[in-house]
């Protein structure tokens, strides 16, 4: 960074600021247009997109069908590069905007749920699963869970912005969510040394908070940064993030309401558990 830049008195939002998310981000709340959401036949229905915010909540889903549970869900994409995340529909049951949200139409009244970690502790106690109930185990996932909640934005926000999307690559920001981002991998691999699990033996929803950021940055999904930030160096995250992502249901959490990448591992929409089999992108288009 050569030019150094002052500040104004007063911030004002400049629309053509750069970036790849530029024109999907601004700084106010509410709907910029009328888009009702659509409606599935089963009680749970799920509006998102697979970014790791929104893999947490299918992998959770898919977990609890896969023990059991009737979990069954719609899950309908919002194309956030579209701007679906204003829709009127979108930010009446999310007034943040942001992926996912979650309308529980088996109680009266439905119930809104929102932010992935609320909505993880919501199904989880709905359901009686993943999440222990002795207030010991219980505090240490919940623990975790808001771990993961106030980590990732270092590195979503903060590294994964300034190394992959910002219009141009600045050492400052990127040597400082580095830094971060790596003392983040260090906290878990130094927990993972003598556990399966992040918050003892238990798969829970603390390992379904935390994989889709920490787990998939160490199998290589996440910025191309597998390298720059030298994550086979953290053997103990990488061995439980190759644990998890060998679970079938995690595997189809991966794949609900993606929309690139591989053809077959893309589900725009999901509405019983058949849609893997017969409803993929690669089936749709053959």
């Amino acid at each position: 960074m050569t030019d150094s830049y002052e500040p104004p008195k007063v911030w004002t939002w400049e629309k053509d600021s750069g970036g790849q998310f530029a024109s999907t981000n601004r700084p106010i709340a509410g709907p910029t247009h009328d888009a009702p959401l659509p409606v599935g036949e089963h009680p749970l229905q799920l509006h998102s997109l697979a970014t790791p915010n929104g893999v947490k909540v299918t992998v959770l889903l898919e977990e609890l069908l896969e023990a059991g549970h009737d979990a069954e869900y719609d899950a309908w994409p919002i194309r956030i590069g579209d701007g679906a995340q204003f829709g009127s529909g979108f930010v009446e049951i999310n007034p943040n905007s942001k992926i996912p949200a979650l309308i529980d139409r088996g109680v009266a009244p439905h119930r809104r749920v929102f932010e992935s970690g609320a909505i993880l502790i919501y199904l989880a106690e709905k359901f009686g699963a993943f999440l222990p109930t002795d207030p010991g185990p219980r505090a240490e996932v919940l623990s975790w869970v808001m771990w993961q909640m106030g980590s990732a934005p270092f590195l979503g926000g903060g590294f994964g912005h300034f190394y992959s999307y910002a219009p141009e690559k600045w050492e400052y920001p990127i040597d400082r969510y580095a830094m971060e981002t790596k003392r983040q991998l260090d906290v878990l691999n130094r927990e993972l040394a003598d556990k399966t699990h992040i918050a003892g033996d238990d798969y829970t929803i603390a390992d379904m908070a935390i994989w889709p950021w920490y787990g998939q940055l160490c199998l290589g999904r996440l910025y191309d940064a597998a390298e720059f930030l030298d994550v086979a160096s953290y053997g103990n995250v990488v061995r439980w993030a190759e644990t998890l992502d060998a679970r079938p249901a995690v595997r189809r959490g991966r794949m609900v309401n993606k929309l690139n990448g591989d053809p077959a591992m893309q589900l725009h929409e999901r509405h019983d558990g058949s849609d893997f089999e017969h409803r993929t992108q690669d089936k749709l288009e053959g």
